[in-house]
């Protein structure tokens, strides 16, 4: 089969396609073909050395595609979905059968690669890491990102204000489109200045900040006494460590460093949250933004796109052959 290989970390051109072995179907598992596969920050921070790698390896956690090995609780045929499963860039892979996600008739395999680790972390984020409430003000950076764009959408439902800062004019129409109340260009203005007159002084009561060493000093100074910081990236670089007395003088702040695996570290919450994540897209809470589908051999690119902070919504891969080969007939039509 074809695979994305990492060999050493470095930038985008470090990811190369190679033909591999077909992964061994261990007890537990199914072995699933694999359709379309999400390209997502951890992605980038694997193949850039951020998060530590045992090479070589193949990138990827997340997908969709169709079963072909099944077992009695997931037959062959099944469509399904993960979003924590190391070694996704490729044609094939081998998972354990509580890790999958069946697809029901009325969503799509590549609506669900896009949708699933990112609308389920949109959940933990404001379900969880902070339990968002009617009536409460909260700032989103990256507001047309991926999960920027679905965390506003959720917010929003939720009856929460929501404040959202971009780098780009184009980006802040995504951003108002997505229901964010008021959108801060930090590219042009002084967010921590904009925020606090949008709140008359006032502060937020939790920021949302996945761009890390750029923004958190001032996502901190933006809180509200007893606001809660929710760091889940790091686009601009790492976060340095950070007294806690600072958040003590700061108003008895909370800080959180969420991560995905620990939210769906067993069937049960890998169930409970995916059906958050499922429902929301059929009610129409969440509409999905994919900016573009790559095919496999274009991995790279996409890393590239993706680094460049010029892209909105979903990037995915398009892995098997056939779909692969429906992406090359859009091209053309």
């Amino acid at each position: 089969m074809q695979a994305i290989q990492l060999f050493s970390q470095g930038g985008p051109d470090v990811l190369e396609l190679r033909d591999v072995a077909m992964p061994l179907q261990k007890n537990g598992e199914v072995l699933v073909q694999v359709s379309y596969a999400g390209v997502n920050y951890a992605d980038v921070y694997q193949r850039n050395g951020q998060n530590p790698a045992i090479l070589p390896c193949i990138p990827g956690v997340e997908g969709a595609g169709i079963v072909i090995a099944g077992n009695a609780s997931i037959p062959s045929g099944s469509r399904v979905a993960w979003l924590s499963q190391a070694g996704s860039y490729a044609e094939h892979l081998s998972i354990p059968a509580w890790k999958l996600i069946v697809l029901p008739a009325d969503v799509s395999t590549h609506d669900a690669a896009a949708a699933m680790l990112q609308v389920v972390t949109a959940q933990y984020l404001c379900e969880t890491s902070y339990r968002a409430q009617a009536g409460e003000t909260a700032l989103v950076h990256a507001g047309a990102g991926g999960v920027g764009l679905l965390l506003t959408q959720i917010l929003k439902h939720k009856g929460l204000t929501v404040i959202s800062t971009v780098s780009t004019a184009e980006k802040a129409r995504l951003a108002l489109a997505a229901g964010a109340d008021h959108v801060v260009l930090y590219s042009e203005t002084d967010f921590i200045r904009a925020v606090k007159d949008l709140t008359l002084q006032q502060g937020v009561h939790v920021a949302y900040d996945s761009v890390g060493l750029q923004t958190y000093q001032g996502s901190m100074a933006l809180l509200r006494p007893l606001g809660s910081l929710v760091l889940f990236g790091q686009s601009s670089g790492n976060v340095p460590p950070i007294d806690p007395m600072h958040l003590c003088r700061q108003g008895s702040l909370f800080l959180t460093r969420p991560t995905l695996a620990h939210h769906v570290a067993d069937a049960e919450s890998l169930k409970y949250r995916s059906q958050r994540a499922i429902s929301w897209l059929r009610d129409g809470i969440v509409d999905l933004r994919i900016h573009h589908i790559y095919p496999l051999e274009q991995a790279s690119l996409a890393h590239a796109d993706l680094e460049s902070r010029r892209t909105t919504g979903k990037l995915l891969l398009a892995v098997s052959s056939a779909a692969r080969n429906c992406l090359a007939r859009s091209k053309h039509e």
